[in-house]
């Protein structure tokens, strides 16, 4: 089984610093410190509101940080234009509504497949990884390799907020939909809400790539400090991974 990769998403350290202005706590000193703490990638979601990421957020992770950069962007002109010119690593594709407090399901990506395509093709040619930030279908990840997207992200948020039956029943929509993307030679990352307890499932999926995990380590690293809160995702991963 290849190994599995950890992204921390650092935006809600840049949403307490926002929350009295000033430079603390700084999110690229978090991202600094992820490669230290097992992680594999930095990923920030500059919004068009710049609720939390800043442009100049993004321009000094990715001048400053040693790890690769996951752009999280809106498919508009004016991050289509940032992320050409910054030439992240990656870029994911998400939906964005300006009045949701985080992001609340995939890309609509049979509706908008055409748009996509020209978006995804740009980014391509511009040198970026591309992802698609979807929902857990079939349908979404061959609509995504109609769009010619190399991998998707999965998400994960409606499984980890399932409970009981619910949850197995969401967690076999992940199952269903990670082995289309193998079946259709796409990379699957998974990602959004997952925590100490959902994490495994996911984890185990054997094509499984990468998860993204962000809101749940800012949260647990106010009690247990960032870098063991980020050891600790990474050994449940490798745990899951090993199939303990």
């Amino acid at each position: 089984m290849d190994a599995l990769r950890l992204g921390i998403n650092v935006d809600h350290v840049a949403t307490v610093r926002n929350a009295r202005g000033g430079d603390n706590p700084c999110p690229v000193r978090a991202a600094r410190m992820v490669a230290e703490a097992g992680g594999d990638g930095i990923t920030a979601h500059l919004r068009e509101d710049r609720r939390h990421i800043t442009d100049r957020d993004v321009e000094r992770i990715r001048a400053e940080c040693e790890l690769p950069l996951n752009f999280e962007m809106a498919a508009t002109e004016e991050m289509i234009a940032i992320a050409t010119r910054l030439r992240p690593h990656a870029t994911c594709l998400v939906p964005e509504r300006r009045e949701e407090r985080t992001t609340e399901h995939g890309l609509d990506v049979v509706r908008l497949e055409d748009e996509l395509k020209d978006k995804t093709a740009r980014l391509l040619d511009a040198g970026c990884r591309v992802s698609l930030f979807i929902d857990p279908s079939p349908a979404s990840v061959e609509a995504a390799a109609r769009i010619g997207a190399p991998v998707v992200e999965l998400h994960t948020g409606t499984y980890c907020e399932a409970r009981g039956t619910g949850r197995e029943s969401e967690l076999r929509r992940i199952v269903d939909a990670a082995r289309a993307c193998e079946q259709l030679g796409i990379e699957c990352h998974a990602g959004h809400g997952l925590d100490y307890r959902t994490v495994k499932p996911v984890a185990a999926i054997p094509n499984m790539m990468e998860l993204n995990i962000g809101h749940f380590l800012i949260g647990e690293a106010i009690f247990v400090g960032f870098i063991p809160a980020i050891r600790e995702m990474r050994r449940l991963m490798d745990e899951a991974r090993a199939g303990r």
